[in-house]
């Protein structure tokens, strides 16, 4: 047991100095990064300045004088940071003694003494900065000088005006030097095979020999079927997208298979022995070449299928994407091509006639193919019901290559041989890496289907994850593309190390990794300030006796100040300093704050309602025309869902500056006021007595205050009531006014109680004309009898009613 913990411990003590080692070599090598030797920087300046003015240096010696002077500057930029803390400190101290003072007010002699010695100290700590920037600019102008003169070499070298390759005058000069390059080739093996030991060393290796060639063959000639049945073995029984992963997958071995038998060739032959150093070249290039020609084979394949699965990259017939695979085939084709004559040209030194009408044909070829390959995709532009963007965007492509296949054997032929081989060749590459681009698009798709399958086909092909990961994949690509179309990795390294040092903010620089920083304390401030106001709203608020709308209120008031204080301390702990632009941000509040008046004046009613909170969630509110619940208060706005089930934005500012009327804010409780109109002559008290009742039948109706029936006045005829009620609850003001007009109907009815608008008893109670009829129609009655009183009208004066 001891043994074992003294082993655990001698484990623990080698970690703990494994991780500490790294991190004082770290620090070493940042201190030593900031100690710069300016003698031999000063030596290294000069000469690079001397061969530059020479003019006569090569591209390759500009490459190494590059190399070593972005080393310097990568040193001299790290030293403009030293003393950064001790000059930041001296500075607070200076700033803490005040401004000097003016005038005849003379200052203390303890102050005077101390303000000089600390700008000593300053001027002291700012020499090795002040020295490291002069050098700096030093080392960045001669990389900008060195760069200038590289691509200035690259547009003469392309604007060159070779002899024409049509001109039959060149054609004797450059059957002289392609025949010298074949009688080359042939002298190296000949001279090979009568060398004995070449010889001997050949029939010791042939049993190797034969095996490497017997893979050869099996491997580019008889292995395709193989790889396609596996393929077909993989993909039975599985979804469609794990179907198109594994199908994939497969078909990457008739790339990769191949190129291995080409590995074996290529060692075929140099084991032979009988190479020079002209085929060894060649022969050390055909790994390289076989894999440039079946990845553009593979690549035909994918985007040209053989088999209709109705998920093509482009809508084709069958016939046209036969067509596509063999143009990507010959595309490939002409690149190898061009890169033997590359290798086996290129060393010779052979005059501009011949390099010209060698590559000739070779351009050529490639423009009919991308001239042929321009119009497959305008087919797939034109196909007739296909009108999205990315198929307008592959007719764009297809017109730009067309026209690209046509000008560039154009350019060649009248002599602008190397500008022609600058359109033909990168045209051919970009086509390769936009076609594996879409490929590499629809793998992240189909691995994000079937690690989150999706409910049907629809729902997949609008996912927004597998999007940005090809927008992402077509950003990362975008280095690829510059080098294929004739950027430097120096040109590239350049635009990192520029990304890299950031930008001047101030009397800051802010540099990616500051951009880095802020952005994760940023977000871990966003996430503790969520956190906390989901504590609130969940956990602490509801257990107070604070409403709703105050609860809401509060929850957004920490939301704004917590985004703020995330946004301070993510500033402060970057280093950033903002002082430098104070003025510019005044400058720029004013003109802010008049253009955006409206923005802020609602941004302070927000403020105002949420402080206040006159209104809340859920409150029943009326500003102007508009009625309806109070559904979410924002600080620039406020929406109410009107009871027509719309939404209605209401500024801020309107709510603080209209007058607003708040139905529900201290409770459900309100009064409803119900107008009735009878006709003139009925009883009065008997309709209050009708109406009172019907008040006091409506369950929601609150009976402490009793209802109240007002006799309000007197019309054209008619006599004007008013129910006044107390509902316990205002929301149901209309379902409550429906039934008390619904029992009003019912007992005026019953009771006989004439209401406004009857046919034919407007202005007199149908009680009184009955009795007005039945007097006239009946004789005199004698002087002393009484008179007979008024009876229920017949059934003739119901129906005149």
């Amino acid at each position: 047991m001891g043994r074992l913990r003294a082993a655990f411990a001698a484990l623990w003590l080698g970690l703990c100095l494994a991780l500490t080692v790294p991190a004082a070599g770290f620090a070493q090598g940042e201190g030593d990064s900031q100690q710069v030797d300016y003698r031999n920087w000063e030596r290294a300046a000069k000469a690079a300045e001397a061969e530059l003015s020479g003019g006569s240096v090569s591209d390759s010696r500009l490459d190494e004088l590059r190399a070593g002077l972005a080393e310097w500057r990568g040193r001299l930029n790290a030293a403009q940071n030293a003393n950064a803390e001790r000059i930041a400190t001296v500075r607070e101290q200076i700033a803490a003694l005040g401004p000097v003072p003016e005038g005849d007010s003379g200052e203390a002699p303890e102050i005077a003494q101390k303000r000089k010695e600390l700008n000593e100290q300053l001027s002291t700590l700012l020499a090795p900065r002040i020295a490291a920037e002069e050098a700096y600019r030093r080392a960045d102008g001669l990389i900008r000088e060195i760069d200038r003169t590289i691509r200035d070499r690259q547009a003469d070298h392309l604007l060159q005006l070779w002899p024409a390759p049509v001109n039959p005058a060149n054609w004797p000069e450059a059957a002289v030097g392609m025949s010298d390059t074949f009688l080359r080739i042939w002298n190296e093996m000949s001279q090979g095979w009568q060398d004995g030991r070449a010889r001997a060393q050949f029939f010791d290796s042939l049993p190797l020999i034969l095996v490497l060639l017997a893979i050869a063959v099996a491997t580019t000639l008889f292995a395709r079927p193989w790889i396609e049945a596996f393929a077909d073995r993989l993909r039975l029984g599985r979804t469609e997208a794990r179907r198109r992963i594994f199908g994939l997958i497969a078909s990457l071995g008739q790339v990769i298979v191949p190129t291995i038998g080409m590995v074996a060739l290529s060692v075929a032959l140099i084991r032979t022995g009988f190479l020079g150093p002209l085929t060894i070249g060649v022969a050390q290039a055909l790994p390289w070449l076989g894999l440039t020609l079946f990845f553009a084979v593979w690549l035909g394949a994918r985007v040209f299928p053989r088999v209709e699965s109705g998920e093509e990259i482009l809508a084709l017939p069958v016939e046209n994407r036969a067509e596509g695979r063999f143009m990507a085939a010959a595309m490939g084709a002409v690149v190898v091509i061009e890169a033997l004559r590359r290798i086996t040209m290129g060393s010779q030194n052979y005059s501009d006639a011949v390099t010209a009408v060698a590559s000739f044909p070779v351009l050529c070829a490639g423009g009919v193919m991308l001239w042929r390959m321009g119009r497959i995709l305008r087919r797939s532009r034109e196909d007739g019901t296909v009108v999205s963007y990315g198929r307008r965007l592959l007719g764009f492509l297809g017109r730009a290559i067309g026209v690209i296949g046509i000008a560039a054997p154009l350019l060649a032929a009248f002599g602008y041989v190397a500008a022609g081989a600058a359109l033909v060749f990168p045209s051919i590459m970009s086509l390769g890496l936009l076609a594996l681009l879409i490929i590499l698009q629809r793998l992240l798709s189909d691995l994000w289907a079937v690690i989150y399958p999706a409910e049907d086909s629809v729902a997949e092909n609008e996912r927004l994850v597998p999007v940005l990961l090809g927008f992402g994949l077509a950003l990362a690509s975008v280095p690829l593309f510059a080098l294929i179309w004739g950027s430097r990795v120096s040109d590239l390294s350049e635009i990192w190390t520029r990304f890299r040092e950031g930008f001047q903010l101030g009397e800051t620089r802010v540099s990616p990794t500051d951009f880095l920083l802020f952005a994760v304390i940023f977000v871990i401030g966003y996430l503790v300030t969520r956190l906390f106001q989901g504590a609130l709203r969940n956990s602490i608020l509801p257990r107070t006796k604070m409403d709703r709308g105050g609860q809401n209120a509060l929850v957004s008031g920490t939301g704004y100040v917590g985004i703020f204080l995330a946004a301070l301390v993510a500033i402060n702990a970057t280093g950033i300093d903002l002082s430098g632009l104070a003025i510019v941000a005044s400058a720029l509040s004013v003109g802010i704050g008049f253009g955006l008046q409206n923005i802020v004046q609602n941004f302070v009613s927000g403020i105002i309602l949420m402080i206040e909170r006159p209104v809340s969630e859920g409150d029943w509110i009326e500003v102007g025309t508009t009625q309806g619940i109070v559904k979410t208060i924002s600080v620039r706005s406020t929406r109410i869902q009107t009871f027509d089930r719309n939404v209605v934005v209401v500024p801020n500012a309107d709510l603080v500056s209209q007058r607003v009327t708040n139905w529900t804010r201290f409770g459900l409780a309100g009064r409803l006021i119900v107008p009735v109109s009878v006709i003139w002559g009925e009883d009065s008290r008997k309709v209050e007595r009708l109406l009172r009742e019907i008040a006091e039948a409506q369950p929601l109706v609150v009976l402490n205050p009793p209802p109240a029936v007002v006799l309000q006045g007197f019309g054209a005829g008619v006599l004007n009531y008013e129910i006044r009620v107390i509902l316990r609850d205002v929301n149901f003001n209309t379902s409550v006014r429906s039934e008390i007009n619904h029992m009003i109907a019912a007992r005026f009815l019953e009771e006989g109680i004439a209401m406004p608008g009857a046919p034919a008893a407007i202005g007199v109670a149908p009680s009184a004309r009955a009795a007005e009829e039945e007097e006239a129609e009946a004789p005199p009655a004698p002087a002393s009898a009484p008179r007979r009183k008024a009876e229920k009208p017949g059934p003739a004066a119901e129906e005149t009613t």
